[in-house]
C-alpha cells in the first residue's frame, strides 16, 4: 500500500509538472502573437508615416510642376500675343502707307488749292492714326482680357489637378489602411488556428498522460491485487496443513480425554458396586454371599464391558466425525476466501471501470469546453474583423465625401469669384501641354 500510494504521489507529480509546462509553453504563444501585431501595428504606421511624406514630397513636386507649367503658358501666351501685337502693327504700317500713297495720289489734281490739300492730308493722316490707335488699343484689351481670362482657367485647371490630385492620394492612402487591416485580420486568423492546434495538442498529451497514469494504476492494482490474493491462499493453505499436522495430537488428546472420561466412569462404578454389594451382603443370608458376589461380579464385567464397547465406538466416532469436519471446514473456509477474492476482485474490475468512464466522460467534456471556447473565441475574432471593416469602411466613404464637398464648395467659391471678375464659364478653354510645344 506505501508503495501504491508513492506511486499515486509520482502520477499527481507528473500531471502537474505538465500542466505547469504547458501553461508556460501557453503563455509563451500568447507573448509571441502579442508581440507580432504589435510588430506588425508598428509596420503599418511606419508605413503610413512613410507614405506621408511620400505624398507630401509628390504634393510638392506637383505643385511646383503645375506652377511651372501656369509660367510656361503664360509665356506662350505672352508671346502670341506679341507676335499678333507685331503682325497687327505691320499691317497697320503698310495700310498706313498705302493710305499715305492714296492721299498723295488724290492730292496731285492741280485745281485743288494747296491749303486744302494741306488740311485734308492732315485731316486724313489724323483720322488714320486715330484709327489706328484705337483699333490697337482694342486689340491690348482684348490681349488682356484673354491673358487674364487664360490665367484664371490655369488657375481653375491647377486647382482641379490639385482635386485630383488629393482624390488619388486619399485613395491610396486608403487602400494602404485597407490593405494593411486585411494583413492584419490575416494574421490574427492564423494566430487564431495556431492558438487552437496548440489547444488541442496540449489537451491530447495530457489526456494521453491521464490515460497512461490510469493504464500503470490499474495494472499495478491489479497486480497488488493478484499478490494479495496468492498470499491469502498460501496462508490459508499453510493454516490447513498446520490443522493437518495438528490433528493426530488433537485427536490424541481427545481420545486421552474420553479415555480419562471412561476410567472416571469406571470408578464411579465400582463404587457403586462396592456400595450395592455391600448392602446385598448386609441384607442377604452368609450362605447366599457367594452367589450375590458372583452375580454381581458378573453384571459388573458386563456393565464395564459394554461401557468400554460404548466408550471405544465414541472415540472411532469422534476420529471420524474430527476429520471430516475438518476437511469440511476447510473446504468451507477454501469456498468462503475464494468468493471473497472474487468479489473483490469484481469491485476492483468495478471500480476500474467506473474510473476509467469517469476519465473517459471528463476528457469529453474538457475537449467539449475546448471546442466550445475555440468556437466562440472564432466567433468573437470574426464578430471584430466584421467590425473594424466596416468602421473602416465607414471611415473610407466619410473622408471621400468630406474631400468631394470640400472640393465642390473650393471649386464652386473660385467659379463664383469668376463669374464676380466677369470670366463666365472656364471649363472649355483648353490649353496645350509642354509635350506639345
Amino acid at each position: 500500500m506505501s508503495g501504491y500510494k508513492r506511486m499515486r504521489r509520482q502520477h499527481q507529480k507528473q500531471l502537474i509538472a505538465l500542466e505547469n509546462r504547458l501553461k508556460a509553453e501557453m503563455d509563451e504563444h500568447r507573448l509571441r502573437l502579442q508581440k507580432e501585431l504589435e510588430t506588425h501595428a508598428n509596420n503599418t504606421y511606419i508605413e503610413l508615416e512613410r507614405l506621408a511624406k511620400r505624398h507630401a514630397a509628390q504634393t510638392d513636386k506637383e505643385m511646383k510642376s503645375v506652377a511651372s507649367e501656369e509660367r510656361r503658358i503664360q509665356q506662350q501666351i505672352v508671346a502670341q500675343q506679341k507676335r499678333e501685337l507685331t503682325s497687327f502693327l505691320d499691317s497697320q504700317k503698310k495700310e498706313y502707307r498705302l493710305c499715305k500713297d492714296k492721299i498723295k495720289e488724290m492730292s496731285e489734281d492741280p485745281c485743288t488749292p494747296k491749303e486744302e490739300k494741306q488740311e485734308r492730308l492732315s485731316r486724313h493722316k489724323e483720322t488714320m492714326q486715330r484709327s489706328q490707335a484705337d483699333e490697337e488699343a482694342h486689340l491690348l484689351a482684348q490681349q488682356r482680357l484673354v491673358y487674364d481670362r487664360s490665367c484664371r482657367a490655369l488657375k481653375r485647371r491647377s486647382v482641379f489637378r490639385k482635386q485630383e490630385f488629393e482624390q488619388e492620394q486619399l485613395r491610396e492612402e486608403l487602400n494602404k489602411k485597407r490593405t494593411q487591416k486585411e494583413m492584419e485580420h490575416a494574421l490574427m486568423i492564423r494566430q487564431d488556428e495556431s492558438t487552437q492546434d496548440l489547444e488541442r495538442r496540449q489537451l491530447h498529451m495530457l489526456q494521453k498522460l491521464r490515460i497512461e497514469l490510469m493504464r500503470l494504476q490499474h495494472q499495478t492494482e491489479l497486480e497488488n491485487q493478484e499478490e494479495y490474493n496468492g498470499r491469502r491462499q498460501r496462508e490459508l493453505h499453510r493454516k490447513h496443513s498446520l490443522e493437518q499436522r495438528q490433528q493426530p495430537r488433537n485427536l490424541k488428546a481427545l481420545e486421552m480425554q474420553i479415555k480419562k472420561q471412561f476410567q472416571d466412569t469406571c470408578k464411579v462404578q465400582n463404587k457403586q458396586y462396592k456400595a450395592l454389594r455391600n448392602h446385598q451382603l448386609e441384607v442377604s443370608p452368609k450362605g447366599d454371599h457367594k452367589n450375590i458376589l458372583r452375580c454381581l461380579k458378573e453384571e459388573q464385567t458386563r456393565k464395564l464391558a459394554v461401557l468400554a464397547e460404548q466408550y471405544e465406538q465414541s472415540i472411532n466416532e469422534m476420529m471420524a466425525s474430527q476429520a471430516m469436519r475438518l476437511d469440511e471446514e476447510q473446504e468451507a473456509e477454501c469456498q468462503a476466501l475464494k468468493q471473497q477474492l472474487k468479489q473483490e476482485m469484481e469491485l476492483l474490475d468495478a471500480y476500474q471501470r467506473k474510473t476509467q468512464s469517469q476519465m473517459e466522460a471528463q476528457h469529453e467534456r474538457e475537449q467539449q469546453k475546448l471546442e466550445q471556447k475555440v468556437s466562440i473565441r472564432r466567433a468573437h475574432l470574426e464578430q471584430k474583423i466584421e467590425e473594424e471593416l466596416a468602421a473602416l469602411q465607414k471611415e473610407r466613404t466619410e473622408r471621400i465625401k468630406h474631400l468631394l464637398e470640400r472640393q465642390d464648395r473650393e471649386m464652386n467659391a473660385f467659379d463664383s469669384e469668376s463669374r464676380s471678375l466677369g470670366f463666365g464659364s472656364l471649363g472649355s478653354l483648353d490649353f496645350a501641354k509642354e509635350d506639345d510645344r
